[in-house]
C-alpha cells in the first residue's frame, strides 16, 4: 500500500576558505560526517548524502539532488562554521523539513593540551573541529527568516540521547510519509446525529495526504457471494488460531462471519486499504444487514494486521489509529465507557472491531443479542489493552477547519471490566481521572480516540512538527 519508502537527505556543512589554511580539518570533518550516516543508516537505511557543503555552487548542486531523489527530510550535521549561503539554497529547493545536527564531537576541548600546541593557526583549526554551535543562530535565522522549517537536536556526536532522539525523528517521517501514501476505505455513511465525528475529507488529505476511496458497502455484500466454502474453512480455521472462541458463538454465525472476512480481505486487496471507516444503518432482513451485523472478526483481523477499522464512519480515528500502528504500538478504538472513582480510572473502550494484537491475553468473541444502538445481532470481540504504559491519540477538527494532534499518556492498569462482548480497559493518568477528562474535553475532541501501548507523546509531537500540525499534550 505505501509504494514509496522514507528517503532521508543528509549534509555537511564547512566553508572552503579554511582548508588550505588548516591542514588536515576537511579531512576530519569528513570523517565525522561518515560517522553521521552509518549511524543514520542503522536507524532507516533509505540516505541520500550530498557530503560536505562547504560553497554556494556545491549548496545549489545538492539542493537539486535531494529534490530530484525526492527525499522527504534532511538532516543538516553542522560540523564547524560555515556560512549560511551555504546552507540555503540546498533546504530552499528540497522543500523538506529540516532537522539541524548541532553535535559535538567531544563533551569538551581538552583546553590544556589546547594551550600547549602554542601555535595559534593549530590552535584555531583544533577549535573550528569544535565549534559545530557556532554558525546555528545564524543558520536559524535565515530559515525564520525564509519561512523554513527546522528542528534541532543538540548534543555530543557520539552520545546515545541523542541518537534516540534522532531515532524518533526518523520514525516520524516514516509515519508522515505512510499517512502520506496511505488510502484510506470509507464504506457506508455518517451514524446519523453523531455531529462530533462528521469529517472535511479534503482537509484530511490537506492535513496527512492520502486518498481516500468512497466504497459502498453492497460491494462488500457482492463479494460475499463469490466465498467458497473452502474459503470460509480456512477463515473459520483462522478464527479459531487468534481468537478465544466462547462455547455460546454458534457455528452458523461463525461460519457467517468468516465470509464477510474473506469478502473484506478481497476488497481490501481491490483498493490497496492501508485503514478504513465504516457504517452502515440497514435495514432488518436485508442483504447489508447481514454483511454489517458479521463485520466485526473481519475487521479485527485486518487492524490486527496494520490496517485499521474504525467504526462508526469515524475517519478523524482512523487516521489517529494509522498514526498509532505506523508507529508500531497498534491503535485501539475507543471511548468513555465510565468513571471509576473509587481506583482513580476511566473505563474505555468500544463495540465493534479491537486491535487484538495489543490484548491483554487472548481476545474472547462473545454473541451480541443486540447491537446497542445498530440493527441486528451477530459475534463481537472482548479485550483490554496491554496492561502497561499506552498513549491515546486523537485528531480533533477544529471550529476554522484545521486539524490538530491531542494526546495523552497514561497507564492501562489489571481489574474488573464490563464483560459485555466489546473492548474496554482500565486507565490510570498522571494527572488523575477527573482531571485528565476535563482536560481532553476542553480541547473540543470527538468522543473517540485511538489506544496504543508504550508512551510515544514525543514521537508524536515530531510527527505533529514534519506536518505543520499543533499537538496538544494534555498529560
Amino acid at each position: 500500500m505505501q509504494q514509496n519508502e522514507l528517503k532521508i537527505g543528509l549534509f555537511g556543512i564547512g566553508l572552503d576558505t579554511y582548508w588550505p589554511q588548516f591542514q588536515g580539518l576537511k579531512e576530519r570533518l569528513e570523517g565525522w560526517l561518515a560517522e553521521v550516516e552509518k549511524r543514520l543508516a542503522d536507524i532507516h537505511p533509505q540516505i541520500v548524502n550530498a557530503g560536505l557543503i562547504d560553497d554556494p555552487a556545491k549548496a545549489f548542486e545538492a539542493g537539486h539532488l535531494f529534490r530530484k531523489a525526492d527525499v522527504d527530510v534532511i538532516f543538516l550535521y553542522v560540523t564547524t562554521y560555515a556560512l549560511s549561503a551555504t546552507v540555503l539554497p540546498v533546504v530552499q529547493r528540497a522543500k523538506v523539513p529540516v532537522i539541524i545536527l548541532n553535535l559535538s564531537p567531544e563533551a569538551a576541548i581538552d583546553y590544556t593540551a589546547f594551550n600547549k600546541l602554542n601555535d595559534r593557526t593549530k590552535m584555531t583549526g583544533e577549535w573550528l573541529a569544535y565549534c559545530s554551535a557556532c554558525p546555528v543562530p545564524e543558520i536559524a535565522n535565515v530559515f525564520a527568516r525564509t519561512g523554513i522549517r527546522f528542528y534541532q537536536v543538540t548534543g555530543m556526536l557520539r552520545e546515545e540521547s541523542v541518537w534516540t532522539e534522532v531515532r524518533e525523528w526518523v520514525e516520524a517521517a516514516r509515519t508522515a510519509n505512510i499517512m502520506f501514501h496511505n488510502r484510506m476505505g470509507c464504506m457506508g455513511h455518517y451514524y446519523s446525529g453523531m455531529l462530533d465525528i462528521y469529517s472535511d475529507l479534503t482537509q484530511q488529505c490537506a492535513h496527512f495526504g492520502g486518498h481516500m476511496e468512497i466504497i459502498e458497502i453492497d460491494e462488500l455484500s457482492a463479494l460475499r457471494k463469490g466465498v467458497s466454502e473452502a474459503d470460509r474453512a480456512e477463515k473459520i480455521a483462522e478464527f479459531h488460531r487468534c481468537f478465544d472462541i466462547q462455547p455460546d458463538c454458534s457455528a452458523e454465525e461463525l461460519a457467517r462471519c468468516a465470509v464477510t472476512s474473506v469478502a473484506l480481505d478481497r476488497l481490501v486487496a481491490k483498493y490497496q486499504l492501508g485503514s478504513m471507516a465504516y457504517y452502515y444503518k440497514g435495514m432488518p432482513g436485508s442483504e447489508n444487514e447481514d454483511t454489517i451485523t458479521s463485520i466485526i472478526l473481519g475487521n479485527s483481523l485486518l487492524t490486527a494486521r496494520g490496517i485499521p477499522v474504525a467504526g462508526e464512519y469515524e475517519i478523524k480515528n482512523a487516521q489517529a489509529m494509522k498514526i498509532m500502528d505506523s508507529f508500531g504500538v497498534g491503535g485501539s478504538f475507543t471511548e468513555y465507557y465510565a468513571m471509576d472513582y473509587k481506583e482513580d480510572v476511566v473505563l474505555m473502550g468500544h463495540d465493534g472491531p479491537g486491535h487484538i494484537a495489543i490484548a491483554e491475553g487472548r481476545t474472547k468473541v462473545k454473541p451480541l443479542y443486540v447491537n446497542h444502538g445498530k440493527v441486528g445481532h451477530g459475534l463481537s470481540v472482548e479485550m483490554s489493552v496491554k496492561n502497561g504504559p499506552v498513549t491515546m491519540l486523537s485528531v480533533v477538527n477544529r471550529a476554522d477547519g484545521k486539524l490538530i494532534l491531542l494526546l495523552a499518556e497514561a497507564e492501562s492498569v489489571a481489574g474488573p471490566i464490563l464483560e459485555i462482548g466489546n473492548t474496554n480497559s482500565r486507565y490510570k493518568f498522571p494527572i488523575g481521572a477527573r482531571q485528565f477528562v476535563e482536560r481532553w474535553n476542553a480541547q473540543g475532541p470527538a468522543h473517540h480516540c485511538a489506544v496504543g501501548t508504550g508512551h510515544i507523546a514525543g514521537k508524536i509531537k515530531k510527527l505533529g512538527a514534519l506536518l505543520g500540525m499543533e499537538t496538544m499534550q494534555v498529560c
